[in-house]
């Protein structure tokens, strides 16, 4: 078993909630109520800085210019394709972009500047792991859907299944499975603790735009 995968096991319940979770299946069924669409790309909206700036410290981390290759790629998604689905999305929902973030999103956003300022490529790995490897989890099985719902919900779909989104997921998951075999028992254990934290942060989100997070206007 691979490292990822073990430590995909030892958070396995945590983990079937946040990929398995009522607000995902009513996104891909498309009877999720627009509010609550609205709500949560809103304070998903807030994440990206601070996403991009983790991954672009992952990338000046990478240990060659090959492991950086990929990441930098990605990088051009995000500031990309992505943004650009949350501006036309929040205008078709008619909302503005929030400026306030939920306890939920401080959270994650705490907890992704905390792995950026640790200056530890590992660490950085763990929680862009999770966060990429939860979506496509959950966003895989409805692939086919999304092409059948209206943009906002079934681009949400596309953006994180598919090969090109897999290939991503591959390749975080094979830096930190190689970073990996090169840690003490220390460096592992603060390696598992901060993917630990990932997860329940990840569950903790979807069940708070489940909720509805307010929605800004």
């Amino acid at each position: 078993m691979s490292a990822t995968e073990e430590l995909k096991s030892r958070n396995a319940t945590a983990w079937e909630a946040a990929t398995r979770h009522a607000f995902t299946d009513a996104l891909a069924d498309g009877s999720l109520a627009r509010d609550k669409m609205a709500g949560y790309l809103q304070q998903d909206y807030l994440f990206v800085e601070g996403f991009v700036r983790l991954l672009a410290s992952a990338v000046a981390h990478a240990p060659r210019l090959a492991d950086a290759v990929p990441g930098a790629q990605f990088l051009g998604l995000i500031c990309g394709p992505e943004n650009t689905y949350f501006l036309r999305a929040l205008d078709a929902l008619e909302v503005p972009e929030a400026e306030d973030a939920a306890r939920e999103t401080r959270a994650f956003q705490e907890l992704m500047d905390e792995a950026r300022r640790s200056g530890r490529y590992e660490i950085m790995l763990a929680v862009l792991v999770v966060a990429e490897w939860v979506y496509l989890e959950w966003a895989q099985p409805f692939e086919r859907r999304a092409d059948d719902l209206p943009f906002w919900l079934g681009e949400w779909i596309t953006l994180h299944s598919g090969p090109g989104f897999e290939g991503v997921v591959a390749y975080l998951r094979g830096q930190l499975d190689t970073v990996w075999t090169g840690l003490d028992e220390a460096g592992r254990t603060d390696v598992a603790a901060i993917f630990a934290r990932a997860v329940i942060l990840e569950q903790a989100f979807f069940d708070a735009a489940w909720a509805g997070f307010p929605v800004a206007r």
